[in-house]
């Protein structure tokens, strides 16, 4: 397992930057890392052979990088080559078919071991030169050579040693004989190494200018190089033939899902098939070789594993190259790197010599007529093999020969003219390509009628002019085109320095190269992508310095803010692409990056773990969202296949649903206050005018909050209330009130006004947020929202929690009213359970006075009854009442017989009854609905951010709402109905 010098590609020297900290350590074939949050946890993975090549070493006077003396465990390329690129030779020279494989993170060192950079050769080209030594000298041998170099992107087949590109990709077809190949790749014959490093230079130039014509990086893309190495013993008429596969594959952290992790969308199937693919074959034959019973090995799910299918599950030797980086920053990656080639290690492999014996020669006690015969047509065949290789081999000879006349040509006129570099993320790739700016004016752009044609995002087809007269050039940006030097933004003509830094379009960089004369010794190495980027980043006004500092013990910078900055760096370049491909997609999307709880803390003061967000705005509806790095980068992807199918000409309109551009509505945190809680411990009443600030550390909005002491039932308390020691409260029911007055000056409303508000925060152990009302259109909005709190027992945690804690309020920006959404939904149901609640409440005081009257009717039903005992039946009275009209009327009143009086209070007891059963029907209906109540207001939504699973909760929540506001109709009508009734055959009874 290579491990990665830290002065031989970007990766590593982004690493030293960060300040990373070493968590491998390599003992003979054991390799072991620790967990950095962790250092007590380690783990430890043993294969055939583990290379230490992070320190120890130093640069010889060609280049080379050797070991710094006897003490020291670094091994170079050389070391790699002995134990690994000379067995893959000596398999060929058997007969035997090889593979090598290199695995691991972007920047882990896997191009450098298979490619090298520099006097650093890695193992491809030192294989590819070794081959051809010994065939100087053999005779009675005839030797075939043939190479083939491809790319496999987004599952199609690119053929690097072709000019045309074809739509789609070359095909991979099935042979019953020789298993998957590519139809129509480009074969190429060759006769010695200079021919192979041509072809390889030729490779990686088309590579180059397909990255950048597509919009992708190489750490997207496996590269394959494949050699066929053909012995013909002429002297025995017998063939040997073996096939060398050198596979650099794409980065691994394609293979994670996590680049989805929180997004509703999940990446596109072809970004990282491949690598997901060989994972599930490699796991597929290691189980069959512990003896386990597999049903089928998948094979034909990708490109990559189809063309290797020999190589991993037949006939030939393979050996897998895991790179891993030894920086902290990249522990998740590398554990995951080790894992992987831990399983490879399972997997065995059964290899045999490729030979070809014609029957006929082979066969038992031929005549002798016969063998003549058979040797004269051998030898015809032998003949035209030989007539049909030489013609191959002299067409390969004369394109390369026409290659090699446009090298030197193009040498010369590096001596000559002044010419732009360009510069790649991956340093294979940078320094490829050269436009050389001639004498006069010469246009730039996408068009083929420039005489710069350059291809990328954002660059128009006459998007800038060069102009090369009286020993300057200077360059003129079309309108609206942009053109960047040196990290600046220009409109006008603008002179150029030698080493100048010229970007195009979003992201197409160029190192400016003056005129012979202006050029020096400098090493151009350090103007690399990062470089490019960290300028531009600068220019913008980001930096190390901007992020904040943390000096430790030796005064460097705290390694988890550098990290960032290489983070959002790193991000740069990503956004602005995405920014193009909305403005040419007309998505009306703008892409920001920012750098989450900058100046953000916990309820201790401490500071909040930094990260890079991507903000993004839709400058049509002014609606805003804010992804994660992984979301981001997920999307991104998903983007770049749209804009393929843009780019080819394909009808690129998705629904909503697939749609990388659109996400629903969202609510958005804009920032928080923080309230000391200290004087609530003295019994002292808070009252705050206090900022919120988000996470830049800049003004959001004021915040007006009371927090007051007070007794049980709500009263506050004044000065003699209030304690010394924090001490005295211990053991003791503490109350206090949260008062949210007001919020004044949003930004968010000011810069729109349709929106709205809405302040959350969590008191303590509770094990929700509260949140107020919303508020919207309102930019000093009105909360006036109180919650009372009672500690019943006071324990020594809660109070330490009052003298250390603050109570952090955050305030939300709402975009629109979507219960799709959780925590839209949280805040919709505990507001409608809120006032359920209230109702409620209110229905118990109404039955408790229902229960006073049902008393007072009881006592009053006892009075009578005792009355009617002592009424004697002589007993009565006598009324005269005189009419207006003089005329005497008189009433007699009979008294109650014994019968009478029985019935009015068998009456009087069935309608105490009737009322008593009333009131328990409504008792009854009202426990069912207290469980509905219950239900509702313990019902949680989904923790998963899956629409599918919100959608089904909300409705749930909206048909036990519905249940539960129809119940308590129906419970309180017909406790009216009843008492109505009652009243009713009452009255009626009386009269």
């Amino acid at each position: 397992i290579p491990n990665n010098p830290p002065s031989s590609h970007p990766g590593s020297s982004r690493e030293k930057d960060a300040g990373s900290r070493c968590v491998i350590s390599m003992n003979s074939s054991s390799t072991s890392i620790y967990d950095p949050k962790n250092p007590g946890h380690m783990k430890t993975f043993t294969f055939d052979l583990a290379y230490w090549s992070h320190s120890g070493f130093l640069k010889d006077k060609d280049g080379m990088l050797i070991s710094a003396g006897s003490n020291s465990r670094y091994a170079g390329q050389r070391e790699v080559f002995r134990d690994l690129g000379q067995g893959v030779l000596d398999n060929a020279w058997q007969g035997y078919n090889a593979t090598l494989l290199a695995y691991g993170q972007t920047g882990s060192g896997k191009s450098y071991s298979m490619i090298g950079y520099g006097a650093n050769r890695g193992i491809i080209p030192v294989v590819c030169e070794e081959l051809f030594k010994p065939i100087q000298n053999q005779k009675n041998k005839q030797y075939q050579v043939t190479f083939s170099m491809l790319e496999i992107y987004n599952e199609q087949v690119i053929d690097l040693l072709s000019e045309t590109k074809k739509p789609g990709g070359l095909k991979v077809r099935e042979d019953q004989q020789q298993g998957f190949y590519v139809d129509g790749l480009k074969l190429v014959p060759c006769d010695s190494y200079a021919q192979i490093e041509r072809l390889m230079e030729q490779g990686t130039k088309i590579r180059t200018t397909a990255s950048t014509s597509m919009n992708a990086t190489s750490s997207r893309s496996h590269m394959v190089i494949t050699i066929q190495f053909k012995q013909i013993f002429l002297d025995e008429d017998i063939t040997k033939q073996s096939v060398i596969n050198l596979v650099d594959l794409a980065g691994s952290e394609r293979q994670k899902s996590s680049g989805s992790e929180g997004d509703r969308l999940r990446e596109g199937t072809c970004v990282n098939l491949s690598l997901t693919t060989l994972g599930n074959v490699i796991s597929a034959l290691a189980e069959v070789a512990m003896g386990k019973k597999v049903l089928h090995i998948p094979y034909r799910d990708s490109v990559l594993t189809k063309l290797l299918q020999s190589a991993l599950g037949g006939n030939s030797r393979t050996i897998m190259i895991a790179a891993v980086s030894p920086a902290d920053i990249c522990y998740e990656e590398t554990l995951s790197t080790l894992r992987y080639a831990e399983r490879y290690s399972f997997v065995g492999f059964c290899a045999f010599v490729c030979t070809h014996i014609p029957a006929e020669i082979s066969s038992l006690f031929p005549l002798p007529e016969e063998l003549r015969c058979l040797l004269a047509e051998n030898e015809l065949r032998i003949r035209n093999i030989q007539l049909t290789w030489e013609y191959r081999l002299e067409e390969a000879r004369k394109e390369w020969e026409q290659q090699y006349a446009a090298i030197t040509q193009e040498r010369r006129m590096m001596e000559t003219f002044p010419y732009l570099l360009n510069i790649n993320e991956d340093p294979q790739l940078s320094g490829v390509l050269k436009h050389f700016i001639q004498d006069g004016s010469c246009d730039v752009g996408q068009s083929a009628s420039n005489a710069i044609t350059l291809k990328g995002l954002g660059i128009l087809d006459k998007h800038a002019t060069f102009t090369n007269t009286e020993g300057k050039v200077t360059i003129t940006p079309r309108q609206k085109c942009k053109v960047v030097i040196n990290g600046v933004p220009i409109t006008m003509n603008t002179k150029l320095q030698h080493l100048d830094r010229v970007i195009l379009g979003s992201n197409s960089a160029y190192l400016y190269v003056g005129f012979p004369a202006e050029r020096t010794n400098e090493d151009l190495i350090r103007y690399d992508y990062d470089f490019f980027q960290s300028e531009l980043a600068a220019a913008e006004g980001f930096s190390v310095d901007k992020l904040g500092i943390v000096n430790n013990k030796d005064g460097k910078p705290d390694p988890s803010v550098l990290a960032v900055f290489h983070d959002y760096i790193k991000l740069m370049p990503l956004v602005a692409e995405a920014n193009q491909m909305s403005e040419e997609l007309k998505k009306e999307l703008k892409l920001e990056l920012k750098v989450k709880n900058l100046a953000s803390s916990d309820s201790r003061g401490y500071d909040l773990q930094k990260e890079v967000i991507v903000k993004v705005t839709n400058k049509m509806t002014n609606q805003v969202w804010v992804w994660s790095k992984a979301k981001f980068i997920n999307r991104k992807f998903l983007m770049e296949e749209v804009y393929q199918h843009f780019l080819d000409g394909e009808d690129v309109y998705v629904g909503q649903d697939h749609d990388p551009f659109w996400d629903p509505v969202e609510v958005i945190h804009l920032g928080s206050a923080h309230i000391w809680l200290q004087s609530l411990a003295y019994c002292m009443k808070l009252e705050e005018q206090t900022e919120v600030l988000n996470s830049e550390g800049m003004e959001e909005a004021i915040l007006l909050l009371n927090i007051a002491p007070c007794s049980s039932d709500g009263r506050a308390f004044g000065e003699d209330d209030m304690v010394i020691d924090p001490l005295e409260l211990l053991g003791r029911r503490i109350d206090f009130q949260i008062h949210i007055l007001q919020c004044l000056g949003v930004k968010w409303l000011r810069e729109v006004t349709e929106r709205g508000i809405q302040i959350g925060y969590r008191v303590y152990d509770l094990p929700h947020s509260l949140y107020t009302k919303p508020v919207w259109k309102n930019m000093n909005a009105k909360i006036e929202e109180t919650v009372h709190f009672s500690a019943l027992n006071a324990s020594h945690e809660f109070l330490n929690y009052l003298q250390k804690n603050a109570l952090i309020v955050d305030l939300w920006g709402l975009q629109g009213i979507s219960l799709q959404y959780f925590f839209l939904i949280c805040i919709s149901t505990t507001n409608q359970i809120s006032d359920l609640y209230l109702k409620l409440l209110k229905l118990e005081e109404e039955t408790e006075l229902l229960r006073d009257i049902n008393r007072a009717l009881r006592e009053e039903n006892v009075f009578l009854k005792d009355k009617l005992k002592k009424w004697e039946p002589g007993h009565h009275e006598s009324k005269k009442l005189k009419s207006p009209n003089k005329r005497a009327i008189k009433m007699t009143k009979q008294p109650l017989s014994s019968k009478e009086a029985d019935q009015m209070c068998n009456h009087r007891t069935s309608y105490d009854a009737d009322f008593a059963k009333a009131l328990k029907v409504f008792y009854q209906n009202m426990n069912i609905v207290r469980g509905q109540f219950l239900k509702l207001k313990h019902s949680k939504p989904p923790e998963e951010d899956n629409l599918q699973m919100l959608h089904l909760f909300t409705e749930t929540q909206s048909y036990m709402l519905k249940d539960f506001g129809e119940q308590l109709e129906s419970s309180i009508c017909r406790l009216k109905n009843d008492v109505a009734l009652i009243v009713k055959k009452k009255r009626e009874s009386m009269a």
